[in-house]
């Protein structure tokens, strides 16, 4: 890495996130034997991959100046919609796809319409579909489980399989191989394309990115439709890892992914945040809530601590922005 790029990312938010988790993973690897051994560290990035492959759809949203909470209720949807077409018609791997992609940008048009043409906050609409999502998927369902399922989607997707002298099974799963989907498509989204600009700039500054020219109502309908299609394939992600399809249980989810991206780097306020700084915010909130549980904390606390870290990040963030710009003022 050339100097100059690499002063700049030792003075970058990613960096000292960095310095955070090796220290955090030192200290734990110390506390506990069970925390870096392949088997833990694989089955960390296993049972995250939920939640990482939604922070790739969120950070958009959030780079874009607004804010999505209904996604968990978008994944419900599409993933109960997907997968009972894909049982009744014996469907398979592209096709669930394409269905719950489908039905996950459905929803998130829905939430760029009304926030762009109707000038509503982001943050109330959504909180309003997911409301309106959750409850007719349990109305319509009656919160039924879907535990039959195909064959080869139980088995999902082992490449490259391996195991260890212990014979512990090791593989490129579904879970893994979408999670890496997922933030390299997010990276070349917004720092390959003239779409991803416009982005950035339309969450630094919407009135000026109008004046520019730039269409906000095109530019909400792709974030916010991308979100939501990220959403129909984490869901089938996470429909694979649990063997089952629960109404239920991915939402309530909504904090783990907004304080990883916060974490992250990612701004509430708009046109800041990096996919790097994503991955890093992912990966120390699991590396955290993973070593409560093997230090014997009770799980009771983790909620809290995901309060605190969204709180401290946000404080961090603000406090970075004002150091910013009293700088920019004395100059």
């Amino acid at each position: 890495m050339p100097s100059a790029a690499l002063r700049r990312f030792r003075h970058s938010h990613e960096f000292w996130l960095l310095a955070v988790i090796v220290v955090l993973s030192a200290a734990l690897s110390v506390a506990t034997d069970s925390f870096l051994t392949a088997q833990n560290l694989f089955d960390l990035l296993t049972s995250n991959a939920f939640v990482g492959i939604m922070a790739a759809g969120l950070l958009v949203v959030l780079i874009s100046g607004g804010i999505d909470i209904s996604f968990t209720a978008t994944a419900s949807v599409a993933q109960y919609v997907a997968l009972t077409v894909g049982i009744r018609y014996g469907l398979g791997w592209i096709a669930l796809f394409v269905i719950a992609g489908a039905v996950g940008v459905g929803c998130g048009l829905i939430n760029a319409i009304f926030i762009t043409k109707l000038r509503i906050s982001s943050i109330i609409v959504s909180i309003a579909t997911l409301n309106i999502f959750y409850g007719l998927l349990i109305f319509s369902t009656g919160g039924k489980y879907i535990t039959s399922l195909p064959k080869f989607f139980r088995d999902g997707i082992s490449w490259f399989e391996y195991e260890d002298s212990s014979g512990v099974p090791y593989a490129l799963t579904l879970q893994i191989l979408m999670l890496a989907v997922a933030f390299g498509v997010t990276w070349i989204l917004l720092n390959r394309t003239n779409i991803g600009r416009q982005i950035y700039a339309m969450g630094g500054n919407k009135d000026a990115a109008q004046r520019l020219g730039f269409h906000v109502f095109r530019l909400n309908l792709l974030v916010y439709g991308y979100l939501g299609f990220v959403a129909g394939l984490a869901s089938l992600v996470q429909a694979q890892l649990a063997q089952s399809v629960t109404p239920t249980v991915l939402v309530g989810k909504e904090l783990d992914v907004l304080a990883a991206v916060v974490l992250g780097g990612a701004s509430l306020t708009g046109g800041v945040g990096t996919v790097m700084g994503a991955i890093l915010g992912v990966a120390l909130l699991a590396i955290l809530q993973n070593g409560l549980v093997l230090v014997g904390v009770s799980s009771y606390w983790s909620q809290w601590f995901v309060g605190l870290t969204i709180l401290v990040a946000v404080s961090m963030t603000a406090w970075s922005e004002r150091r910013r710009r009293t700088a920019k003022a004395i100059n």
